[in-house]
């Protein structure tokens, strides 16, 4: 990569102002100044502005997060902070949300910048389950159980969800595990059968599970065999 192009990428500014820094001498590679824009990095090559050292980009970023409430999954919303505000990472608006959650839902969140590896999990011919912990407004229905394993008919939608399974932990709380992504799906789920949603929690994606030490707004990378699971996803 030419080094005008990283520092444009890097410090988040055009490539005319990069190159202004490159004048005065702000720059180095591998300790040597260098003022010429059409530098061609190495990976092997450490780039300092202004003696801080900026991290090269050597492939796909792959991270979870632990989502609170109050943030969109977007990268750029004009009413609403999004989660790229917790990402510490070199051009963090590059990343974009595998799976989004409203604004009142936590929980897992993979980010990534690899669009075919989202495709994978977002993409309904995948078939990639998600498991949520809800909370309910109305104790649980008996049957609920079983009409979600046979699938219930959404408002305004013209087939019924795919089978789904339910695991009442009390008469408020439950765990369930999907495997599309409807509007809304499982709000929409428990309003079909009389109920509401108070509370919704997404604890997997997968075979990816929301690391149990990440709290609210904190991230981590996923591991090679975490990233690599979501290619092996039916």
């Amino acid at each position: 990569m030419r080094l005008d192009k990283f520092l444009s990428q890097q410090l988040e500014v055009s490539r005319a102002i990069a190159a202004r820094e490159l004048r005065a001498k702000r720059v180095t590679v591998d300790g040597e100044v260098v003022r010429d824009g059409s530098f061609k990095l190495t990976p092997e090559n450490t780039v300092e502005f202004d003696g801080n050292p900026l991290q090269q980009q050597l492939g796909p970023r792959y991270f979870m997060l632990n989502k609170p409430v109050g943030y969109v999954c977007s990268t750029d919303d004009p009413d609403h902070p999004t989660v790229l505000y917790f990402l510490a990472e070199p051009t963090a608006y590059k990343l974009h949300a595998a799976g989004r959650l409203d604004i009142d839902t936590t929980g897992l969140v993979l980010m990534t910048d690899d669009g075919q590896w989202s495709h994978r999990i977002t993409s309904p011919r995948h078939h990639c389950e998600k498991t949520y912990l809800v909370t309910l407004e109305h104790p649980l229905s008996d049957d609920t159980a079983q009409q979600f394993a046979e699938g219930v008919q959404l408002h305004n939608e013209k087939t019924l969800t795919k089978p789904a399974v339910l695991e009442a932990l009390d008469e408020h709380h439950v765990r369930l595990t999907i495997s599309e992504g409807r509007y809304h799906q499982v709000k929409r789920m428990f309003a079909a059968v009389g109920n509401r949603v108070v509370e919704l929690h997404r604890e997997r994606i997968g075979d990816i599970s929301l690391d149990a030490d990440l709290e609210p707004g904190e991230y981590r990378a996923l591991t090679e065999e975490e990233v690599a699971s979501v290619g092996l996803a039916r």
